[in-house]
């Protein structure tokens, strides 16, 4: 029996609601949940000496039990005959003092004030079918005529599932009328309804009538299942965590029916205390016979940035090795502290098992997982704001071995370490009894930096010492390359540009970033800094671009392709010298565009060569302005472009000649320099047409 409407709009139907009714006959209809999963929040609020008014009452037996509970002065109100007279007829001995009405609650015929309480189970979501001019008028009048039958200090108790038009209207109108707002969410998944038509969150909403106050601030509260009462500032804040219950809601249902092979979903929880969220859960399921059925692994703070906690193909690759049939990745908030592993997992337990897949037998004992039994430790070192990028947080994290790094994250990204730094120990110095961290010089963070490294090899005057070198780095941010130049390769000038002035003083502040004669930092749009170079009639021997995208619409991140476009590429070929070096940091998921930007940098540089990596989406481009190209084999790659190289290229002999002495060179400035140029020549290619 299909008891559900044709259309949304047929809840604003009365006839609709008659045919119901007789569908249903005297069956209950609680769609949104039973008086037992309803009484703890009830009773907070209704008194049973409180005169109640039950709007919308269907043939719910909610009132019924109140009354059987003490509370004999309830009057229900509905605009179907049928069910006043059924449910009349129901209660006429059992009941003699409850009274059922036909009546609109869009014009009720009570007197001012006449109510201590308005209750309110499922109605608004009949009668708020969508955001229409005509529905806001209705829902108006509903909320003005619950406002006049109310007593000042009474209570409106709406019973709702808080669809997003209903929550948007709700936060909107009563906090105008200076009425404060407390939202209960209802425990009606353990429900022993099993006929229940609705799967998704319940909430009790509470509005208390007050006298609207001259500046007064909103109300808008929220009550945690332990009765713990949090008070926020803002609607986005409140808005934010109903849609996090109610997505957690839905995804809990898809979950428990079927597996998501090859489609990862990503969950936050929260506290009521806190408008961030504490834990990020990632669900991967794998698809192979023999596996174990459900597990948890938990990543140590500071480590869900790595590819293996951060990326999607990360993940996967961590649930096939770990074995499970579906693994959930539990990443922990910077914003939130935690005890240890035990109350990690204590926190974790209850809402995990919600997320088993289907076929998990209960009472089987979930397996928590995780690279030890430490959560790891991470501190924040600043927080701030910038114009350009949004909020930002550094942070020193400590990974495996004790070894402390300092990242710069930005929180629209907040899987994507957009800087990192080393510390060391600073011997002899000492704070507040500690030992002072400094900036490491000799750690470059990425491999794409060592391959960046490794690509001045292509220069000849950079294994020569008494020859100078000069460089534009368009993208500063936290300074670990030119960083690390400035420091093992004396002879080289650094012009870093970066246009978000907040990242040029984190890196002064917080990476050991420092102005002298052979680098300097200037806030500038990287382009335009090129452009007025050339105008001045500069030569550099070096352009490094390495740029993330702000859109996200493309599937480049990196650099944004206004910087891969043929009129740029031409300016910078006239910055460099005709021995000079372009060196661009890549990032393309999307192979065809990666391709074309391949093409049409060939079409400005007559020698291109890259290095890609494994395990990353990072391609190192190296163009030259004027290297001839070499007559060797070739082979097709998956950009649609030609590769060739290898050990017959003269060039790459050249540059692995070049790079063994700045190995050398490096090491010779500081003995404990662990990074290895000569491992990066391993599959570096010439790209041709």
């Amino acid at each position: 029996m299909n008891l559900l409407p044709q259309t949304h709009k047929d809840f604003q139907s009365a006839e609709y609601w008659e045919n119901f009714f007789k569908k249903r006959g005297t069956k209950a209809f609680e769609w949104y949940g039973e008086y037992p999963e309803l009484c703890t929040v009830l009773h907070k609020y209704v008194k049973t000496a409180d005169k109640i008014l039950v709007i919308g009452c269907g043939n719910s037996v909610l009132s019924e039990n109140l009354y059987d509970v003490g509370h004999h002065n309830i009057t229900n109100i509905d605009i179907s005959d049928v069910v006043v007279r059924q449910m009349t007829d129901r209660n006429r001995e059992q009941r003699p003092d409850m009274k059922f009405l036909k009546m609109d609650a869009l014009n009720m015929d009570f007197e001012d004030s006449a109510f201590s309480v308005v209750l309110d189970k499922g109605t608004l979501d009949a009668l708020m079918v969508d955001d229409s001019d005509a529905v806001i008028k209705d829902i108006d009048k509903l909320f003005t005529e619950i406002g006049r039958v109310l007593k000042f200090g009474g209570r409106y108790i709406c019973i709702s599932l808080m669809q997003d038009h209903i929550l948007n209207k709700v936060l909107q109108y009563f906090p105008d009328v200076g009425w404060p707002v407390r939202i209960h969410k209802i425990e009606t998944e353990n429900s022993e309804n099993t006929e229940k038509d609705f799967h998704l969150p319940v909430f009790a909403t509470v509005f208390t009538k007050f006298k609207k106050m001259a500046n007064m601030k909103s109300i808008l509260e929220i009550s945690s299942l332990e009765d713990k009462i949090t008070r926020h500032e803002s609607v986005d804040d409140v808005k934010t965590l109903i849609k996090e219950v109610q997505y957690y809601g839905m995804i809990r249902q898809k979950l428990s029916k079927r597996n998501l092979y090859g489609e990862q979903v990503s969950l936050t929880l929260f506290t009521n205390s806190s408008s961030e969220p504490r834990y990020t859960l990632h669900i991967v399921d794998v698809i192979e016979t023999g596996l174990r059925k459900f597990a948890i692994f938990i990543v140590p703070q500071g480590r869900e940035t790595d590819w293996l906690f951060g990326s999607e193909e990360g993940r996967s690759h961590l649930a096939k090795n770990a074995g499970f049939e579906r693994l959930v990745v539990v990443c922990l908030n910077r914003h939130h502290s935690y005890a240890d592993m035990d109350s990690v997992k204590g926190e974790l337990s209850s809402k995990v098992i919600e997320l088993a897949p289907p076929g998990f037998r209960d009472g089987v004992q979930i397996p928590f997982l995780s690279l030890g039994d430490d959560i790891g430790s991470r501190t924040v070192v600043c927080e701030g704001h910038s114009e350009m990028s949004g909020n930002y947080v550094v942070e020193d994290v400590m990974a495996d071995g004790g070894q402390l790094f300092r990242r710069l994250i930005f929180i629209s990204c907040p899987n994507v370490i957009q800087s990192e730094a080393r510390l060391k120990q600073e011997p002899k110095k000492k704070v507040k009894g500690k030992k002072k961290h400094v900036i490491d010089h000799s750690y470059l963070a990425s491999h794409y930096y060592v391959a960046m490294v490794t690509g001045l090899g292509f220069l000849k005057s950079a294994v020569k010492r008494d020859e100078k070198l000069s460089c534009v780095l368009i993208g500063l941010g936290g300074g670990g390359l030119p960083n690390f130049l400035h420091h093992h390769i004396p002879q080289i000038e650094i012009d870093s540009v970066d246009i978000d002035p907040a990242v040029v003083e984190l890196a002064k502040k917080w990476f050991g970033y420092q102005e002298d004669q052979r680098q300097r930092a200037h806030v500038a749009d990287g382009m335009k800094f090129v452009q007025d170079a050339v105008k001045e009639g500069q030569k550099k021997d070096i352009v490094i671009i390495d740029v993330d995208s702000k859109d996200r619409t493309v599937g480049m991140s990196c650099p944004p392709l206004p910087f891969v476009e043929s009129s740029f590429l031409s300016t910078v070929k006239d910055l460099l010298k005709d021995s000079g070096l372009l060196m661009i940091n890549v990032v393309c998921r999307d192979e065809k565009l990666k391709s074309q930007v391949f093409q049409d940098i060939m079409k400005v540089f007559p020698c291109v060569y890259t290095k890609d990596f494994t395990d990353d989406v990072n391609t190192v481009l190296y163009a030259l302005p004027s290297q001839p190209l070499c007559e060797d084999s070739t082979e097709k790659t998956e950009t649609g472009v030609k590769k060739k190289g290898g050990s017959g290229d003269p060039v790459i002999k050249a540059l692995s000649a070049n790079v063994t002495v700045m190995q050398k060179m490096i090491k010779d400035s500081n003995s404990k320099v662990e990074v290895d140029l000569i491992e990066m020549l391993d599959g570096m290619s010439l790209v041709s047409r």
